[in-house]
């Protein structure tokens, strides 16, 4: 489980490349996290926090991220 600095920290982390660069890890299409879970998520705090979204997903409590991002401020 991630610490609240840690959680704040990936409500706006965006993706650094690729077909979603830009854009909130949160706000990435589920498939696209299925496709990393077979392929393998990346080394680094990137796979860690596309791992954690994908759990979030399957969860349904990614929402949980975008409410974050309403009641923080993006100093990141």
């Amino acid at each position: 489980m991630l610490d609240p600095k840690s959680l704040v920290e990936l409500a706006w982390y965006k993706m650094p490349y690729g077909k979603y660069k830009g854009q909130f890890l949160s706000d990435i299409p589920e498939p696209y996290y299925i496709w990393y879970r077979r392929k393998g998520f990346p080394d680094g705090k990137l796979g860690r926090y596309l791992q954690t979204v994908c759990d979030m997903k399957v969860e349904g409590i990614e929402y949980l991220l975008k409410d974050i991002r309403k009641n923080t401020i993006n100093d990141h």
